[in-house]
């Protein structure tokens, strides 16, 4: 089953933090992870310099995209009928959600409110 890794776990990755760096490695390397636009967003917005954003994008574009027409619409469509906002989940999570149930993937976060709010058969754990 594919896994889409929320930024989250990307940058305990990228810092070589186990175990994470491990079992995304190990998951690479088997293709089944995945990665959505907004996510790529996300981590090149963390990035603290140049350096970082090129060592990113260098090792980012390997990474298989989960592409869904019309994402950002349906996780604000998906957000307003589930009350995310009021649940302090935003829209990249609200994206993040929606595209791990359209692609029947598992969502691998360390978000709290995304992993109490979440069907456990959508969560990698």
């Amino acid at each position: 089953m594919d896994i889409i890794v929320d930024s989250s776990v990307w940058f305990e990755y990228f810092k070589g933090n186990e175990p994470y760096f491990k079992e995304v490695q190990m998951y690479l390397s088997t293709l089944s992870v995945k990665i959505i636009d907004p996510i790529i967003g996300e981590i090149l917005q963390g990035a603290l310099n140049q350096k970082e954003v090129n060592f990113i994008k260098t090792h980012i574009q390997y990474v298989p995209k989960i592409e869904i027409m019309g994402l950002f619409e349906k996780a604000g469509m998906y957000s307003f009928e589930n009350k995310l906002i009021s649940k302090g989940i935003g829209l990249v999570d609200a994206c993040l959600i929606v595209a791990a149930i359209e692609s029947n993937s598992l969502l691998w976060t360390l978000d709290k409110k995304i992993n109490n709010f979440l069907d456990e058969k959508y969560l990698y754990r």
